[in-house]
């Protein structure tokens, strides 16, 4: 199958290709397709398939022209592939194999240059050289490369030129100038232009904006407002306070901008004042290095300079990046409190100082002009009145003995006042040092008593003997021992000296007996090494004790024969529990014993007007009088005849036996009534007696009762009838009753007999 192309002015030969064919078209004119079987009389029908067949692509079945429907874009798809066929009109039948054939669509100029990455930002120094590199940029034209100058784009600048330059091939943009000042301008916008067709007349362009910003470069010094500063400030203002903040400007930012200050180190101000930088601000800070003084001086002037923490050597030749200004201080009068000369505070004293003698001056002055006279005191509440001070000459004196011992220190407060105007004080800590004299005579650091075994050899240690000295030489301790006479113990035992101000004790001989002596006292006399040397005598108490063959002590004659050091932890516990049980236990008896008879007491001491006696066997009946005290029941009290109504309301009491009761006798009531009546007028005339009626008993009946009495006490004087043997049966209780009154009543009938 033949495909040939069409145009105005010439055709387009088909190319041979293992796909098949391919040709570039005008997409205005019409190509066709052609079958050699083709007579021209129509029996031939023409079809296409593949991309964009029957869409973009249409074909005259009849003619096989082939026609575009639509503008072709080449950026958008550069070629399509179709397949031809040609068929029977009738039956449809593929007269020839179909074939392939590749569309591809000629490129012309019709996509302008962009710029795919923009909005372009840059940045370069100031003051940089010309030819600078800024950045670059870059147009992307979509149009095909190979074919002519369609995508060949240059670059220019439309805006800005006086200050940047374009590379016109690779886009870079470059300083045009060599004094760009980021203090005048920071920032230039450049319009830059990409044109396609290798710049000639007739392409395409496209443009963008580039903004280029100017950066800082440490170029501009500081610089202060102002030559001349002026501060003022109180006297006694305390060093470390802060007069005034000056700052200098610098044109530049950021770290360029960063600077120290610093007073010229050659003038006299510098000694007074100091200054610091805020990091935050940049600013200086003056602050007071030492107390001023009005009187002495009343201005201070002082050089402050200012300069740049980080240098750019590059611009060294611009001058130096420092500036100057004065500062002057004016110091303001103060009535100020008195000052101490001089201000050291300890005084060192012996302790063995005399009462009354000085032990230091101290002087304090007005600094004022006035000059006013100084009184001197001491703080009541710093020390315990062992010092005084005069008022006018500031004398201190000792007004009690020094201890050193008692106390190395002391610490006085003193105040300093004007004369005329008390309020202006001024405080002094002085702290007084005792030094030490060798008045304390040396001791045994501790009450010896020591040990020896019957059996000891001689030369044996016994005891290494410590000593104590209170005071505190300069050179240090030196003490020395011997053994003060005595005739028990100067033969058994020896002292030796030691080197580090200790002693031993040793045996000199054996044996001892301690059947003949069980003790020694050694006296052992101590001296030290002061001026004047002191000493003391102590005492070494030696006890002789039996030893077992080790040397372990077993028993000493004065104390126990199995000692505490002998037992274990575990005997000894169970010793300590034994003893604790034994006093709980005592301690319980005593509390049952006193709870016992606080009962008693208590009964005791109860205000019983009338006794009544219990006993809990049974008696013989009325007549027997052997085996029970009747007279018990029968004492009464006898009070006195000074109770009567408006004398003494004590009474004192009397027991008066009542007359024993023999059968036959004649009953005398007249003591029961005058008891009676006695208990009613003391009733009446007590006023402490509640008002109500109390019933009171009493332990024997009256006679001459309506009634009769009801006791059996008085049965015996009249005669019974009655059988009491049957008691017998009634228990062991009631077989003595029983014989009492069976006996009773054989008495009865002997005697009517």
């Amino acid at each position: 199958m033949l495909v040939e192309a069409s145009c105005t002015d010439a055709v387009v030969t088909r190319s041979e290709t293992p796909h098949g064919h391919c040709m570039s078209v005008n997409f205005l004119n019409p190509f066709k397709i052609h079958s050699d079987s083709d007579e021209g009389d129509g029996s031939i029908k023409y079809t296409i398939s593949g991309e964009g067949a029957g869409s973009i692509f249409i074909i005259d079945e009849l003619t096989g022209d082939i026609h575009a429907t639509e503008r072709l874009d080449r950026e958008h798809k550069t070629f399509y592939t179709l397949r031809a066929q040609a068929r029977d009109r009738h039956s449809d039948r593929l007269l020839e194999p179909e074939s392939e054939f590749i569309i591809k669509v000629q490129d012309i100029n019709d996509s302008e240059p962009r710029f795919l990455q923009a909005p372009y930002i840059g940045s370069v120094p100031e003051l940089s050289p010309v030819g600078t590199s800024v950045m670059a940029v870059s147009a992307f034209d979509a149009d095909d490369p190979a074919y002519g100058s369609s995508a060949r784009v240059v670059y220019s600048v439309l805006e800005g030129e006086k200050h940047f330059t374009v590379d016109s091939k690779t886009g870079v943009i470059r300083t045009a100038v060599s004094d760009l000042d980021r203090e005048s301008q920071d920032r230039y916008d450049l319009v830059i232009q990409a044109t396609d067709m290798a710049g000639q007349l007739g392409g395409l362009s496209g443009s963008t904006t580039v903004t280029i910003v100017i950066t800082d470069v440490n170029d501009n010094p500081p610089r202060f407002p102002q030559k001349l500063y002026r501060f003022s400030v109180m006297e006694t203002a305390p060093p470390g306070s802060v007069i005034g903040r000056v700052k200098a400007e610098d044109a530049d930012v950021g770290e360029n901008t960063d600077m120290f200050y610093q007073i010229q180190q050659q003038q006299e101000a510098s000694a007074f004042f100091s200054v610091t930088t805020d990091a935050f601000t940049q600013e200086a800070i003056l602050s007071i290095l030492q107390p001023l003084d009005f009187e002495t001086q009343k201005e201070h002037s002082l050089v402050l300079e200012a300069q740049n923490r980080f240098l750019d050597p590059r611009f060294s030749d611009l001058g130096t990046f420092r500036d100057q200004a004065i500062v002057k201080v004016s110091v303001l009068d103060v009535d100020e409190p008195p000052k101490f000369h001089p201000l050291s505070g300890i005084i060192e004293v012996s302790e063995d100082a005399h009462v009354g003698s000085v032990i230091g001056i101290i002087t304090a002055t007005d600094p004022d002009k006035a000059n006013n006279s100084i009184r001197y005191t001491l703080d009541k509440t710093s020390d315990d009145e062992i010092f005084e001070i005069d008022e006018e000459s500031g004398e201190i004196r000792i007004t009690k003995a020094l201890d050193r011992e008692t106390s190395g220190w002391h610490n006085l407060t003193v105040q300093a006042k004007e004369a005329d105007y008390p309020e202006k004080v001024s405080l002094l800590s002085l702290r007084i040092r005792i030094l030490d004299v060798n008045d304390n005579p040396p001791e045994l650091a501790t009450p010896h008593e020591s040990s020896v075994c019957e059996d000891a050899l001689p030369g044996q240690l016994i005891q290494t003997i410590s000593v104590v000295d209170r005071d505190e030489p300069m050179g240090g301790h030196r003490f020395y021992f011997r053994l003060a006479p005595d005739p028990s113990a100067e033969h058994h035992f020896t002292l030796l000296n030691v080197k580090d101000n200790t002693a031993s004790v040793h045996t000199h001989r054996m044996p001892f007996d301690r059947r003949e002596q069980d003790m020694f006292i050694l006296p052992i006399l101590v001296v030290d090494g002061g001026t004047p040397a002191l000493s003391s005598t102590g005492t070494l108490t030696i006890r002789v004790c039996g030893c077992d063959s080790t040397g372990a002590v077993q028993s000493c004659n004065t104390t126990a024969y199995v000692m505490a050091g002998s037992l274990s932890p575990g005997a000894l516990i169970a010793l300590l529990v034994c003893v604790l049980i034994l006093v709980v236990l005592i301690l319980l008896i005593l509390a049952l014993k006193r709870h016992h008879q606080g009962h008693l007491s208590s009964d005791e001491d109860e205000d019983m007007r009338d006794n009544v006696i219990k006993y809990n066997d049974e008696g013989g009946g009325e007549q027997d009088t052997e085996a029970y005290d009747m007279s018990a029941l029968r004492s009464l009290y006898n009070f006195s005849e000074g109770s009567e109504a408006g004398g003494d309301s004590t009474l004192a009491t009397q027991r008066h036996p009542l007359p024993q009761w023999f059968p036959g006798a004649e009953l005398d009531f007249s003591l029961f009534k005058d008891y009676i009546s006695r208990k009613v007028r003391l009733a009446d005339q007590d006023s402490s007696v509640p008002p109500y009626d109390s019933f009171q008993t009493y332990a024997f009946e009256g006679s001459g009762s309506s009634a009769a009495s009801l006791s059996s006490i008085s049965s015996w004087s009249t005669s019974s009838e009655q059988d009491f043997s049957q008691l017998g049966s009634w228990g062991p209780r009631f077989r003595q009753l029983a014989a009492l009154y069976a006996g009773h009543k054989g008495h009865e009938e002997s005697q009517s007999s």
